[in-house]
């Protein structure tokens, strides 16, 4: 059966944005005019150089951060194993502690420690998705020496305590990372009041380009790193091969159209789109088959998970509706986009204790800037026409 030819809401801003306005255009004319190498010496060289300098300015500034706290990468991905990898090469083999609802680039990282001598611990967590602070000292205490923490989990949207996090371990003096990729998109911290040594970042999460993310490095730290990709010494030895200067000009076009924003008030920040995404929930939380997921409050502005069962409260394959929301134009996610096309248990669902049986019915609506006020009945409507499809079919 074809589909109805109708107006698509895409409410999958987690996985991935449109491009912002404006990023298109500065692309273009940075490929018209500064294509070349930004490591030649000719005048073409110097020109693509510029602009790649130009956009780590633009970038660093609106993060408070200084043009030399800041490497870019070819994605997120890229970063977490260059901040993990390359900070243990830093320290004598320890424990390594992440959380137990990381994104599967920290995970895969950690685990390649292993081979090398490091412990891996994992941080539970409570039933929101946030890890158990009771358990700080403990966890905290030796050997730890590297701690790896997600500030917005991408799945169920918990925000994490990174702050506290961040205080007890600069008292300890150990180095933490956190993967702020999905924090980054709805509000950029400044990086001066943020006591967390390393940050990772994405482009299209924030719409901009794929193809490129960015690491925030403290001096301290980067001059003891090791790379972990080798050869032609870019990026002040951290990470080599040649940089796109169009890419890195997209990024920054976008990110200046983000807000800045305090790091305690992430949950606030979204340009005002927490308050359409609470109209969501309050409507949605009103059907007894759909049960919110996460933390309540402390959560990424733009992000609403839930857990989806029929009318007899059997679960319903999260796969399957999303193909019937599909169907009637709504985009939405099962879980995270980076293992949604896994037909398995969701690790982070698992991690916070949700019955086996629902672990694959999670369902994953996150709203970007393009969602209007408007909106709402058109998306409602047409969630209970998929949702209903769902259980006939």
């Amino acid at each position: 059966m074809a589909k109805p030819e109708t107006k698509r809401f895409y409410l999958d801003a987690c996985a991935t944005a449109p491009l912002r306005p404006g990023v298109f255009d500065r692309m273009a004319e940075i490929q018209a005019h500064a294509w070349a190498n930004p490591s030649s010496l000719h005048q073409d060289g110097i020109a693509a150089a510029d602009a790649l300098e130009r956009a780590r300015f633009q970038i660093a500034r609106g993060f408070a951060a200084s043009p030399d706290e800041l490497v870019f990468t070819s994605s997120a991905t890229e970063s977490v194993h260059l901040a993990l990898h390359g900070l243990a090469g830093t320290q004598a083999t320890g424990r390594l502690l992440i959380s137990s609802v990381e994104h599967p680039a920290v995970v895969g990282a950690a685990q390649q420690l292993i081979a090398q001598g490091w412990d891996v611990q994992e941080w539970p967590v409570d039933r929101y998705g946030r890890i158990r602070l009771d358990l700080l000292d403990e966890l905290l205490a030796p050997p730890t020496r590297l701690v790896s923490l997600i500030w917005g989990q991408s799945e169920v949207g918990t925000l994490q305590p990174l702050l506290k996090v961040a205080e007890a371990c600069r008292a300890r003096a150990i180095p933490l990372h956190t993967d702020a990729t999905q924090v980054v998109s709805q509000g950029i911290p400044r990086w001066c009041d943020l006591p967390v040594d390393l940050l990772t970042a994405s482009s299209h999460k924030c719409g901009g380009p794929r193809g490129i993310g960015l690491l925030l490095v403290r001096p301290e730290w980067r001059a003891a790193m090791t790379p972990q990709l080798l050869g032609g010494d870019q990026e002040g030895g951290l990470r080599s091969g040649t940089q796109s200067a169009v890419l890195a000009a997209g990024m920054a076009t976008a990110m200046e159209q983000i807000e800045r924003v305090d790091p305690s008030a992430i949950a606030c920040s979204g340009d005002g789109i927490a308050q359409l995404r609470d109209a969501i929930r309050e409507r949605l939380a009103a059907d007894h088959r759909l049960e919110i997921c996460g933390d309540p409050e402390e959560r990424l502005p733009n992000h609403l998970s839930l857990l989806v069962r029929d009318d007899q409260s059997l679960p319903i394959s999260a796969r399957h509706l999303v193909r019937c929301l599909d169907h009637v134009g709504l985009a939405v996610s099962s879980g995270s986009a980076c293992s949604s096309g896994k037909d398995s248990d969701s690790a982070v669902l698992t991690a916070m204790g949700v019955p086996e049986a629902l672990r694959r019915s999670g369902l994953r609506i996150s709203l970007g800037h393009w969602i209007r006020a408007e909106d709402l009945e058109p998306i409602l409507d047409r969630f209970q026409a998929g949702l209903d499809i769902a259980l006939n079919s």
